[in-house]
């Protein structure tokens, strides 16, 4: 077959692993990864290879954007202390334990490349667990502490990976020399994606045209990355910080005639890159394993098992532990949470552990290993064997476990959805109140009784409607725009409210003629 025909066959039998995954409700990361497995022992399957310096721009810059774009930085400050316990804490001591369980099955293996090892099956994925979550009613607050972890940890994770390659390429690296280096490449990485944030925005906003300007969002991604890393900043952080910044300026300045298709492209991206990783990274297994005798493959399996199995330990032990502690700081008057409900109860404390799936960063950390790093093939090995084995046994026990445990969500976002709905009806009628025309009659009849819904609803909201469409509306639906933009910056509703509204108008708005 020709490249071209297996990037066709690759790309459909992805989508029917994804399809399989959403019928039998399992991640569909999982099958992904078994099918990257599968690829390395198919008869005459190619041997691609990418520029190791190009992984981690090419899989993890966009990926990172789409999902700093949809963070709640509401949320993100409510969790903080839990957010920010795993990603500095959890991480370090699974860097820690992974390098010393490498290091005692390879005493030949240089610490530097151990800990590069570590970094790179530190960090926990997001996608896989948000495949699951999505399919059941998980507590809302632990969903956001496992988004905000996803979105944090990877910076921590390339920090140590960073600094311990080149710790290997620079064979004496002390830390007096590199930690200032660090210290000011985080603040300037922060104030970068500020500056990018503020000024790129006006820029793009000049582009209409819906595929110029899906191209141009995807070019100044990876622009934007690229230049942090000429820097010396951090790619990843900078990213991070540019995205949540312009997500709060975006929806008023891009009209959903653009936004629709965009956010439709994004996902599809997202998605593609997955593909490709895990087949990528499946491809380079086949020389690996071919060119390994049977005993050591044996010792190969045997070290992938350690390292899983220690990945999902240490996750456990730090999350039981901070659980532990927390409650008796609490108990003790030492602590004093505004929410009562900020420690987990064990059944939540065994879910958080347990979604520690790794995925996509891990994969793209191992491919841009330099060529001739040390122990290269076996961290590759490593890392793809930890991923598949913490997608397959994680992935598949964690929605059962979840049912099991009976946790359930009180719905916080559909309380917000259906009061903030009520305001940006009432908005949208008091714009249109001193139109004397026949239509807005009509139209002001129409609201009225969808508004007389929130008199019967408990929490004064509208729990389901939907914007008429036609030309005299467009003005109901910019004024609702207003008030929920309004809402969004006051923090009466949070962003994931406030964009499943934005998603409802701008459906209105293009039927509308937007």
């Amino acid at each position: 077959m020709s490249t071209f025909e297996w990037i066709i066959a690759l790309l459909l039998g992805a989508v029917a692993l994804s399809a399989l995954a959403r019928r039998i409700k399992v991640p569909y990361p999982t099958f992904l990864a078994i099918g990257g497995a599968l690829i390395a022992f198919v008869p005459d399957s190619p041997s691609w290879t990418l520029d190791p310096g190009l992984a981690l721009a090419l899989f993890v810059a966009p990926v990172l954007l789409d999902a700093a774009f949809d963070t709640s930085l509401r949320d993100l400050r409510n969790n903080w202390v839990p957010v920010s316990t795993l990603v500095v804490a959890a991480v370090g001591l699974t860097t820690v334990g992974v390098a010393y369980v490498a290091h005692r099955l390879f005493p030949d293996m240089p610490w530097a490349a151990a800990v590069a090892l570590g970094a790179i099956v530190a960090p926990p994925d997001a996608a896989a667990a948000v495949a699951i979550l999505s399919q059941v009613k998980l507590p809302y607050r632990m969903v956001k502490v496992l988004e905000g972890e996803s979105l944090l940890n990877d910076a921590s994770a390339l920090l140590i990976y960073r600094i311990a390659v080149g710790a290997v390429v620079m064979e004496h690296l002390k830390w007096s020399e590199v930690a200032p280096t660090i210290a000011l490449g985080l603040v300037g990485s922060v104030l970068a994606g500020l500056v990018a944030g503020r000024i790129i925005p006006p820029i793009m906003e000049r582009v209409r045209e819906v595929p110029s300007a899906i191209i141009v969002q995807f070019a100044t991604t990876f622009l934007i990355w690229i230049g942090a890393e000429h820097l010396g900043l951090s790619g990843i952080l900078t990213i991070v910080v540019y995205a949540i910044t312009i997500a709060r300026s975006a929806p008023a300045r891009m009209p959903a005639r653009l936004r629709v298709p965009s956010y439709a492209v994004w996902e599809t991206t997202v998605f593609v890159l997955n593909v490709l990783a895990f087949m990528l990274i499946g491809m380079q297994m086949r020389p690996i394993w071919m060119k390994l005798d049977s005993d050591v493959r044996w010792e190969y399996c045997v070290a992938a098992a350690w390292i899983l199995a220690t990945v999902i330990l240490v996750r456990l032990l730090w999350i039981t532990f901070y659980r532990t502690t927390l409650r008796l700081l609490i108990a003790r008057g030492i602590y004093h949470p505004k929410d009562p409900k900020q420690v987990a109860s064990p059944k939540g404390g065994l879910i958080i552990s347990w979604c520690g799936m790794r995925g996509l960063v891990t994969l793209a950390t191992a491919f841009a290993l330099p060529e001739n790093f040390p122990y290269r093939d076996f961290i590759v090995f490593i890392a793809f064997a930890v991923v598949l084995g913490s997608l397959v046994i994680q992935g598949l026990t964690l929605r059962p476990l979840i049912l099991a445990f009976g946790l359930k969500d009180d719905d916080p976002v559909g309380v917000e959805v259906a009061r903030a709905r009520a305001i940006a009806y009432r908005a949208g009628l008091d714009a249109i109140e001193d139109d004397p025309s026949e239509e807005a009659e009509i139209l002001r009849l129409e609201y009225r009784a969808i508004l007389m819904q929130a008199d019967d609803d408990p929490h004064g909201g509208i729990p389901n409607g939907e914007l008429p469409a036609d030309p005299l509306r467009r003005r109901a639906i910019e004024a609702a725009r207003k008030s929920i933009f309004h809402l969004r910056s006051t923090e009466v509703i949070g962003d994931d409210a406030f964009h499943r509204l934005e998603e409802e108008l701008d459906r209105a708005e293009l039927s509308a003629g937007g």
